[in-house]
């Protein structure tokens, strides 16, 4: 059995479209394949884990973590290891209500823990529970329009707040908002809104050439000097990045023509790939950029590890491309033609079966938990299975940091 840890995230949304948490979602190795006779390892590993191994402040940001908990893990109140302030308890849809799990799950409530029914389907005997939820998730693969729509009116004046969970298109979600769902969670943000042909806006579509130019096997500095210039947005975020802390020149970097050769090729094509992702996804959730952010990093880091190391900035190239349909709701396949990215690069988006393909599917597996296709990749790459999670919480941690990060404005 292995020991190394996984633990995939998945981000629940609010409202407004911002990440209120974390779903924190658990196996314990590529051969360890998770069944229901684990499930209380499950609960007990991600509690340890992201207290004492990874860190859940590493994992989650800061934001609350939703952990599944079974009725071992619940009766025996290992949750209250991690500060109420940082966690729900999300009472899985498997543990039957009896008394001493109704107890159990009052005395986190007095304690100030966040009580969650998780995949909840309507039955009197849980009505104990409802008393107690904060949060009560529904599954929209399970449910039909109606019988969402009935538990809806019927908790309509309950205290607890709803979250619509796999919500897979924004149909789905535009239901969900309708309804009076608080929280969402599943992938429509990560697919375009409209797959038909649609107009992009001219800004967006100087974003797109821009980041084909940075495509180009031979970067034109004197072009990249032009349509960085003709930019404001551009060239402040060059010239404040390039005059960082970071860099500690002795004196300030004024022009965009001096920023470019002290920064050299590599480092202005990842920065110049950033900065215009930053701006394509202005009028996006934040959580999209991310998701970009992780797949780019994810993506580099384990490009030596699949004797693609002369590749890292393809790579890194193609994770981040990987949203961009969703960021223009256009077709992937649209803009790629449009912007004539390298065949090696539009294969690895659009057509698969390449190792460039497979590092990316197994990124988009890996952030969905979807630990069977992880095993697929792995082994269609020859990875060391050790070392993804280690890629994974790196990626994460740089993600997170420049998404804060002053100097790119992102």
């Amino acid at each position: 059995m292995s020991s190394q840890i996984y633990v995939a995230r998945q981000p629940i949304f609010d409202r407004k479209g911002q990440v209120y948490a974390y779903e924190l979602l658990y196996r314990s190795g590529l051969d360890n394949y998770f069944s229901h006779h684990d499930g209380d390892e499950a609960s007990s590993f991600v509690i340890n884990n992201s207290m004492f191994g990874i860190g859940l402040d590493h994992l989650t940001g800061g934001k609350i973590a939703f952990i599944n908990l079974t009725r071992t893990v619940l009766l025996n109140e290992w949750v209250t290891l991690i500060p109420k302030e940082l966690v729900a308890v999300e009472v899985l849809e498997t543990v039957e209500p009896d008394e001493a799990v109704i107890e159990a799950c009052r005395k986190l409530k007095e304690k100030g823990y966040k009580i969650v029914l998780d995949d909840f389907v309507y039955d009197e005997k849980f009505e104990p529970l409802l008393d107690l939820a904060d949060i009560v998730k529904i599954d929209f693969i399970i449910s039909s329009k109606e019988e969402r729509a009935a538990l809806c009116q019927r908790f309509a004046d309950k205290p607890f707040l709803m979250l619509a969970e796999k919500i897979e298109n924004h149909e789905e979600y535009q239901e969900a908002l309708a309804l009076g769902f608080s929280y969402f969670q599943g992938y429509f943000f990560c697919k375009p809104e409209i797959v038909t042909r649609k107009e992009v806006p001219g800004f967006k579509l100087n974003y797109l050439r821009f980041l084909q130019a940075l495509n180009r096997p031979s970067l034109d500095f004197t072009n990249m000097e032009a349509i960085i210039k003709h930019d404001m947005a551009l060239s402040y975020k060059l010239l404040r990045y390039i005059n960082s802390v970071a860099f500690g020149w002795r004196k300030k970097i004024e022009s965009i023509k001096q920023a470019l050769v002290m920064l050299g090729e590599r480092p202005l094509k990842k920065w110049a790939s950033l900065a215009a992702f930053a701006s394509l996804a202005e009028d996006k959730p934040p959580e999209l950029l991310t998701t970009s952010l992780v797949r780019a990093s994810f993506c580099e880091l384990i490009a030596a590890d699949v004797g693609m190391k002369e590749k890292e900035l393809d790579l890194f190239f193609i994770g981040m491309l990987s949203v961009v349909d969703a960021l223009v709701d256009r077709p992937i396949e649209e803009i790629l033609d449009e912007i004539s990215i390298s065949d090696e690069v539009k294969e690895a988006l659009i057509d698969g079966g390449t190792p460039a393909a497979n590092v990316l599917q197994l990124i988009i597996a890996y952030q969905q938990a979807d630990w069977d296709r992880v095993a697929e990749m792995v082994a269609l790459l020859g990875l060391d299975e050790a070392r993804i999670p280690e890629f994974y919480c790196a990626a994460i941690a740089w993600a997170d940091e420049v998404g804060q990060s002053d100097e790119l404005s992102i």
